[in-house]
């Protein structure tokens, strides 16, 4: 199997080993590892994100890690302009790319193309997640199918983020998502990738999760946490909503105790892993499912 001349794309949900199996292919393609999650791009939340440490990197470069502070704001569309710019230069020198991470919504606008919808006002959008709050997301979800029809079978029922952007877009556009998606251009051929999807069993994965809470309680969150605060973040960027974040500060404000916030996390992990796996269901059909106990054997077929 010759990947060096693919670009090369590594997901799977949170705790599936992403970055470790990223190095060891690096390693048989002659790779450079690129970074493909919202959080890993914030130089101040190391641990919380799970940044792949320095140490660990073993001699393979990386790319777009923790080169952000938490005060800036950054968009898919901004990674997307730094990713493909990474992916020039990489083979430039006769490297193999390789991006890895979580964040379905970048790997979607490299592979697809990154759909150019207008602005829409914050106090449009904080109008649309009031009502969804008020009504609840079983009715916001008829709304939803009776604004725009064609979410039916698109959006799963009970994903109320992108039921809410479904709505706020079609009703300020007049188009819905589906509409705006046709008529977006990819900036390369799919032929140009080779996807890669781990695929964990929900129980191996409780598993995994819970040790990497363990670890990081470990490995110093709460003082990481303690150094964010200092920062004094404004509330409505999106590094606020890491996991972790809120319940340690709960946790320094001796509102919960460290065994509530351990359980929290990993709670709050665990359903984010959940919806990354319905992302993959609807989003990632064409991937390569590599099951864990399969790893060995297709590292040896590089």
């Amino acid at each position: 199997m010759d990947l060096k001349s693919k670009i090369i794309l590594i997901s799977g949900p949170t705790s599936s080993g992403k970055s470790s199996f990223a190095i060891k292919v690096a390693k048989k393609v002659n790779g450079e590892i690129i970074n493909a999650d919202s959080m890993q791009v914030y130089k101040n939340l190391k641990i919380l994100s799970a940044r792949p440490d320095p140490n660990q990197y073993q001699k393979i470069k990386h790319h777009l890690y923790g080169f952000l502070n938490a005060t800036k704001n950054f968009s898919t569309g901004d990674w997307l302009r730094l990713a493909l710019k990474k992916i020039k230069d990489v083979q430039k020198r006769k490297k193999t790319p390789i991006l890895v991470g979580g964040t379905g919504l970048y790997f979607k606008a490299l592979t697809d193309g990154l759909v150019q919808i207008p602005n829409i006002s914050f106090k449009s959008r904080k109008q649309i997640r009031s009502l969804q709050k008020k009504i609840g997301q079983k009715k916001f979800y008829e709304k939803l199918l009776k604004l725009d029809p064609t979410s039916k079978g698109k959006i799963n029922p009970t994903d109320a983020q992108r039921s809410i952007r479904a709505y706020e877009v079609k009703k300020f556009t007049k188009k819905s998502l589906n509409e705006w998606f046709k008529d977006t251009k990819a900036n390369l051929f799919d032929d140009n990738f080779f996807k890669v999807y781990i695929d964990y069993s929900r129980e191996e994965l409780i598993e995994r999760i819970n040790q990497r809470t363990e670890d990081m309680i470990q490995n110093g969150a709460i003082k990481e946490v303690k150094n964010f605060i200092k920062l004094k973040v404004p509330k409505d960027k999106s590094v606020n909503k890491a996991i972790g974040v809120m319940e340690i500060k709960q946790y320094l404000n001796k509102e919960k105790n460290l065994k509530q916030i351990k359980e929290k996390i990993a709670i709050k992990t665990r359903q984010y892993a959940k919806r990354q796996r319905t992302w993959a269901r609807g989003n990632m059909m064409s991937w390569m499912k590599l099951k864990p106990k399969d790893i060995n054997k297709f590292l040896k077929k590089i």
